[in-house]
């Protein structure tokens, strides 16, 4: 087998799945772009989260808006619930491993905050629990999932639905859709 027979299956994919996203999504990955637009217009703080691949994206995308994406412009408030190792253990150790994200939410989020969640499988308890959590504060949520969306597409108010099966293509795409948003919304800032 050469190298362009090697390598050729696993760019294709990819290309596939961003066709798709190109054919389906773009009037839902704008408004993604409104509603951070206007959490962020109206004073709220956007809240990142996700397990393993996507809590580092969620990590790298609430700093692409605190410090800047392609433009210096104002920082945004932004938050990663993923980052703070204390909180993360002592709530895993105290209350398990499904309370990661929502006593951060009970205590940091306002109403009109967004959290935002990563999710590959749109099952896991601790970013359910995390949307439940803002029902009772009034913080909207917003997910990019990928298969059907399964449960977590039925808690959430706005919701992203990759169409792969795919977890690595997922991810590559949650990421590129969140910098196209962040993108959109640093020029809404600055137009």
């Amino acid at each position: 087998m050469s190298a362009r027979e090697a390598v050729a299956p696993h760019l294709a994919e990819p290309h596939a799945v961003t066709a798709a996203v190109i054919e389906s999504m773009p009037e839902a990955i704008d408004q993604l772009a409104d509603r951070i637009s206007a959490t962020v217009d109206s004073g709220g703080t956007l809240f990142f989260c996700g397990n393993g691949d996507s809590a580092a994206d969620a990590q790298h995308l609430a700093a692409e808006y605190v410090v800047r994406f392609t433009s210096d412009r104002r920082p945004i408030a932004a938050l990663a619930l993923t980052t703070d190792q204390s909180v993360l253990t002592a709530s895993g150790n105290d209350f398990g491993f499904t309370s990661a994200f929502d006593r951060q939410v009970h205590t940091l989020g306002r109403k009109g905050d967004l959290l935002v969640m990563h999710s590959t499988s749109g099952d896991s308890e601790n970013l359910l629990r995390a949307a439940s959590a803002t029902r009772e504060i009034g913080v909207e949520t917003a997910a990019l999932l990928a298969r059907d969306g399964r449960r977590l597409l039925g808690v959430v108010d706005f919701a992203l639905v990759v169409p792969t099966e795919s977890t690595a293509r997922a991810q590559e795409m949650h990421l590129l859709i969140g910098h196209i948003v962040c993108d959109i919304v640093e020029e809404a800032l600055s137009g």
